[in-house]
């Protein structure tokens, strides 16, 4: 009898081992699964929203897609613009200035409602805001909101 419960005990030390080797293997694995979402393999967003004005655009509502080299060194030399457009951006990303067109007040500007990737297009869909309050307009004195977005594609845009 005493032979019997000396190999139990034996074996419940050895599981209790084992068992404490299994939940510390779970923890580490748990710890590394649930850790913070850093974008470890530096892949970009989609799109990011690089400017979003007031005033400074153009007298018509239009949108203009650049995907060229020369078109988007342009944006480049915007006091805006200069620090947040690097060399390597040219050749892998898209970039559209959304104008609203001339308004009396300030207060309107247009947002991105949505972005989505398909195998041949990135589809971008806008809105556009009037100013929270109605503001009495000004005689003569006008202003034209505009929004830069830079694509983080080379795909075709289609603006909706």
């Amino acid at each position: 009898m005493k032979n019997c419960i000396y190999e139990q005990f034996q074996f419940m030390h050895k599981h209790k081992h084992i068992q404490k080797h299994v939940a510390v293997l779970l923890l580490l694995f748990l710890a590394m699964s649930c850790g913070t979402n850093k974008n470890v393999g530096g892949t970009k967003p989609l799109y990011e929203i690089l400017s979003t004005q007031e005033d400074g655009g153009a007298t018509i509502r239009f949108f203009e897609i650049l995907s060229e080299e020369r078109e988007i060194k342009m944006l480049q030399n915007d006091e805006l613009l200069k620090d947040k457009i690097n060399a390597n951006d040219t050749k892998t990303s898209n970039f559209v200035i959304l104008n609203m067109g001339e308004k009396t007040t300030l207060g309107y500007s247009i947002s991105i409602l949505k972005v989505e990737e398909t195998a041949t297009a990135v589809k971008i869909t806008t809105k556009d805001n009037e100013p929270k309050s109605k503001m009495q307009e000004e005689k003569e004195v006008f202003y034209y909101p505009y929004t830069i977005v830079k694509v983080n594609s080379k795909k075709e845009i289609i603006i909706e």
